[in-house]
Order: C-alpha cells, then structure tokens, then sequence
C-alpha cells in the first residue's frame, strides 16, 4: 500500500538519545504489527531511524522551553501527509496487529484514550484541598478561558491526557486547533507551566469547534508504562506478559552513567532550559498578558 493509499499514520517526537532509542523500539513495533502503515517521527537526528523503511523522519529542534507542546508539530507535519494520526508518546509499544483500516478515524475531529472534562479534573480545586502548584494551573487555565471566551462551555472542555489520541482533518478546523495550541503553549509556557499540555489541547479543540471524543481505540493494543502499572494494579495485565516491555523501557529510560556524566548531563540541561526560557520572552516580548497574547 503507498503512502497516498494510506488515509492515517502514527506520529511522535523524538528528541535527544534517550527518546530516540525509545522510538526505535516503537519502529520495530511497527515494521512487524503495521508494516503498511507510516510513523512519522519529529527527532533532531533523522539518521537514527534510516534502517526503518515504515519511519518518515523528519529533523525537528525543540521549540518550546520543554518538549511537551511541540507534539503539536509532530501533528501538523502528519496532518500534511495524510487524513489522520495517531500520537503516541515514544516511550510506547505497540503489541498486536493494528489494521489497515480503522473506523473510529474516519469522524473528523480529536479522539482521546483518556480525556475528562475540566470541572472533573480540577474537582480538586473546587473541593479546597488542591496542592498550590495545581491551584495555579486551574488559575492560568481559567484565565485562559475567560480570554478566548469558551467560559460558557467550561463544562464540556475536555482535558486531553496527551500520550496517546487522534487528530481526524475536519474542513480545516484543524488548522485552528493548531494555531490556537501554539497561542496556548506560548501563555502557558510565559507563565511557568511547561507540562499538562492537555489543557491546551481542549481550549484550542473548543475554539476551533472540534469535537473531542473518548474511545477505548479499537484495534490500537499499546504498552505504556504508567498507564500499565495501574492496569496491574487493577488485574486487567499481568506482570508476566509485560515484564519484557519493562525490562526494554528501563534499560533505555534508566540507563546507568557515572556520577561525573550525571552531572554534567544535568548541567547542560539547567543551560539549555535557561536558554530556552531567554528565548521565549524575547520572541514573545509584549504579550505577557492573557487576552492580548491569546489573540496572537
């Protein structure tokens, strides 16, 4: 099947050694579950995926002051290819054979693994007993609200957990949504909240007008570590199944270095992130308030 056969791809981001090998795993996953079937991987070093026919690299330098809203990228690069993508975090797997077609993607709009709606989300705010650091993101995300004015929908907005949804072409909507997810992670960003990009993901599939859909994504099996401990918990995994996906994750994602390598590792980091927060300002130099950023 070509690649213009193809409707729909799977896409993620790919930055630094540590995520590249990771990817390269979810590669391999791929060349043998879904051979047909593109991923398209935003990395800074295309190279490390050559050896993978299915792989559409593509040389990405992170943009944001961390990396957690620049998957917009990833998106909008596979948007650009075909009619669909599936995002999933590099640090997944995929376990079985996924099919060539999939239903569910061919309604337009956003479906998520897991998403809630924002009042579900931040009952702990609304209940008084919200630690202060989650208090302050239920602030910037409210004021942001009240800036795009979506307060009166407040309740359907739904909260995106961003390891794993789907972005379907809408008549160009998406396009929107896009954009606005870029206002969104600059404000974020300028006020301090580099993570919980699923806030941006609801506002600006609400200010675009995409529908945002949970599924249970039939015909998508996946590990994820996290998301895998709680289905062991549960007794919906077992341990003995999974263990090899473990072993491979934490050989990669907790490799061992000298305390000397660790240091300096750290210290290039507090750089690069000094760097990046200089930079941030300076392109976004006057729009540090709410509603004259968001209207950018």
């Amino acid at each position: 099947m070509s690649q213009q056969d193809q409707q729909f791809c799977f896409c993620t981001l790919a930055l630094g050694y540590r995520y590249r090998q990771l990817a390269a795993l979810l590669a391999q996953d791929m060349e043998k579950y879904a051979s047909s079937t593109k991923l398209v991987v935003l990395t800074d070093n295309p190279q490390d995926f050559h050896n993978y026919p299915q792989v559409l690299a593509f040389e990405h330098r992170l943009q944001g002051v961390k990396s957690y809203h620049d998957k917009r990228f990833a998106i909008a690069k596979s948007l650009s290819l075909f009619d669909a993508c599936i995002f999933l975090d590099a640090d997944m797997r995929i376990l079985a054979e996924v099919p060539e077609e999939i239903t569910w993607l061919a309604v337009p709009g956003i479906t998520a693994r897991t998403c809630k709606a924002m009042p579900e989300k931040f009952v702990k705010v609304t209940e008084g007993n919200a630690t202060k650091e989650f208090a302050r993101q239920f602030s910037l995300v409210k004021k942001a609200t009240e800036a795009l004015n979506l307060t009166a929908e407040w309740e359907n907005i739904q909260f995106v957990h961003e390891f794993l949804f789907s972005v379907s072409k809408d008549s160009g909507k998406e396009d929107e949504f896009l954009r606005q997810w870029g206002n969104l992670a600059n404000y974020f960003e300028l006020n301090g909240l580099y993570d919980a990009e699923g806030n941006a993901i609801g506002l600006a599939a609400a200010k675009a007008g995409m529908v945002v859909r949970w599924s249970e994504m039939p015909g998508i099996s996946f590990f994820k570590d996290r998301t895998e401990i709680i289905r062991l918990e549960k007794g919906q995994s077992k341990i003995e199944e999974m263990s090899k996906y473990f072993k491979e994750h934490d050989k990669i994602a907790y490799s061992h270095k000298s305390w000397v390598n660790k240091v300096l590792e750290k210290l290039n980091q507090k750089i690069q992130l000094s760097y990046r927060k200089i930079r941030l300002k300076i392109v976004n130099l006057g729009f540090m308030g709410v509603k004259n950023h968001l209207k950018h």
